[in-house]
């Protein structure tokens, strides 16, 4: 088992070395390339000071030069802190301020955004001291062009940069990933070098990933679902990557037909969009072998359609989250369809997973407790945050999850619930006190509640209880506030304005309460 991420690149690049390892809108690398490329991603960093420990930020979408500069900077020791493509200006710039990188990654054209120039608008000297790499475009005084960053690393010998990757240790941090928190600020998830390998092996393994495999990555690679169970996982087995910017059914079909795809994990929205698409017997979906999911809730007709209506020979569903390094459980390969869509699998090989109630003691088996596991796959800890590090994980090494399941007697755990309110929003996970935290930033609104409710194509969606000052906005202005102001998953979809928030005798929001007021009535959207 290789031990840090360089060395694990260095090797199966050799290995597969006249194999294509990336597949992007008609061009190709072969894994020799693949590592030229991470060499020289390398060796600019190395000439530019960057040193282990150091932290760099990719804030992009899907594409080959992600996963160059990702990859490149992890192997000789930087810390990558990936930055979600849907985040607006502010919620960035806390990440940056937070981790004072010493590069940025940046694209300068996305969904019609320029992400530098809204940084640079917001505050001038945010970017003072960070080397700023444009991954497409131009660049600013100061920044640095793709080219013009690959070209400064000339100087540095192929011997520097080997001598870099060997001294990575496996403990050292690989990536910090922001999950969003109860308390209304994310937190900084640190996982290292051996926790990746480890863990993403035994998913390749369990998921059954193999050589011949084309892997569609339509997940962001700003989540652990992309890069770790994508890009990493594909490595480690020598499978061809292709990755795609944005969900395009269409788009998402035509590749899988064009490059006879034969991996594509996502959430559950991504297949029912797919098998609701009107137009899809005119595309060549056969080459589909393997789907991965997740979700609290999967519908088991879907399951069935999957492998009837899209030749899917396995379909498993897993469950983690980013401070388990994404992976507490997985189906397995065979397993029957109701329990695929009923259960998220049984623990992975080597870790721990109990179920407790309230007073930290085990539940019987079919009953309801707070999920915990413990094994290779708990986190380092919160950035700069111990105190939450040590909330999050006892004495004893359990990681508490803030999820509510029940396992049966064969180990197979079904999520029912969120003990920390946290709903789903197309795979991507919104918290209430985030999003309320953002609201309140509204100069018109004085108080908020957001549960999670259902939705058929996304799963969950966001509904917001609002308090307004007199004569405040309307829902509707609400909605379009927040959209303007937050990731689009995070922003509720439903807003009721309301005289007040029913509360308890503590003064805490009846929730459950929210949850009746949104199923009585017909809600703004």
């Amino acid at each position: 088992m290789f031990e840090t991420i360089g060395v694990m690149l260095r090797h199966q690049c050799a290995k597969y070395s006249s194999k294509t390892a990336l597949a992007f809108r008609g061009d190709e690398w072969t894994y020799g390339e693949l590592e030229s490329n991470l060499r020289e991603v390398g060796k600019s960093a190395l000439n530019l000071g960057f040193r282990c420990d150091d932290r760099f930020v990719i804030w992009a979408p899907n594409s080959p030069r992600w996963i160059f500069a990702a990859l490149g900077c992890v192997s000789v020791g930087g810390v990558m802190v990936p930055i979600n493509t849907r985040f607006k200006t502010l919620e960035a710039q806390d990440i940056i301020e937070r981790v004072r990188p010493s590069l940025l990654f940046i694209t300068r054209a996305f969904l019609e955004r320029d992400y530098l120039a809204e940084l640079r608008e917001a505050n001038p000297r945010l970017l003072d001291g960070i080397q700023v790499v444009v991954l497409d475009g131009e660049a600013d005084d100061g920044d640095l062009t793709w080219e013009s960053f690959i070209d400064s690393g000339r100087v540095v010998s192929d011997s520097d940069h080997e001598a870099a990757v060997d001294s990575v240790a496996p403990t050292t941090v690989s990536d910090i990933f922001f999950t969003s928190g109860t308390t209304g600020r994310p937190k900084g998830v640190m996982t290292s070098h051996s926790q990746n390998i480890r863990v993403f092996d035994v998913w390749a393994e369990c998921v059954g990933l193999v050589e011949s495999d084309r892997y569609l990555i339509v997940n962001p690679l700003f989540h652990t679902f992309g890069y770790k169970a994508g890009v990493l996982s594909s490595i480690l087995r020598g499978v061809t990557i292709v990755p795609l910017p944005t969900f395009d059914v269409q788009e998402v079909m035509q590749l899988i037909e064009s490059e006879r795809i034969t991996v594509l994990p996502g959430a559950p929205t991504v297949y029912l969009t797919i098998l609701a698409y009107e137009g899809r017997d005119k595309f060549d979906l056969s080459s589909l072998r393997v789907a991965v999911t997740g979700a609290a809730t999967i519908p088991v007709e879907m399951i069935r359609r999957m492998a009837s209506e899209l030749s899917f020979q396995s379909i498993v569903t897993a469950y983690g989250l980013s401070e388990s390094t994404g992976m507490v459980s997985i189906c397995r390969p065979g397993d029957p369809y109701e329990l695929v869509a009923n259960t998220s699998g049984c623990a992975i090989p080597d870790v721990e997973v109990k179920l407790v109630d309230d007073d930290g003691k085990s539940v019987p088996v079919g009953e309801p407790g707070e999920i915990l596991c413990r094994g290779y796959n708990v986190m380092v800890g919160y950035y700069e945050d111990e105190a939450a590090t040590r909330e999050a994980i006892d004495a004893e090494g359990w990681l508490h999850t803030g999820d509510i399941g029940i396992m049966d007697d064969k180990g197979y755990l079904k999520i029912t619930d969120r003990k920390k309110d946290m709903f789903i929003v197309g795979g991507f996970n919104a918290y209430p006190a985030e999003i309320e935290n953002l609201m309140l930033a509204h100069p018109m609104i004085t108080q908020v509640s957001v549960i999670g409710v259902p939705d058929e194509r996304m799963g969950e969606v966001g509904c917001a209880f609002v308090v307004t000052r007199p004569d405040g906005p309307s829902p509707e202005e609400i909605i379009a506030w927040c959209r303007d102001n937050m990731a689009n998953y995070k922003a509720p979809r439903y807003v009721e304005v309301v005289d007040a928030l029913p509360l308890n005798a503590a003064g805490k929001v009846l929730k459950p309460v929210l949850r009746e007021m949104f199923s009585a009535k017909q809600i703004a959207t």
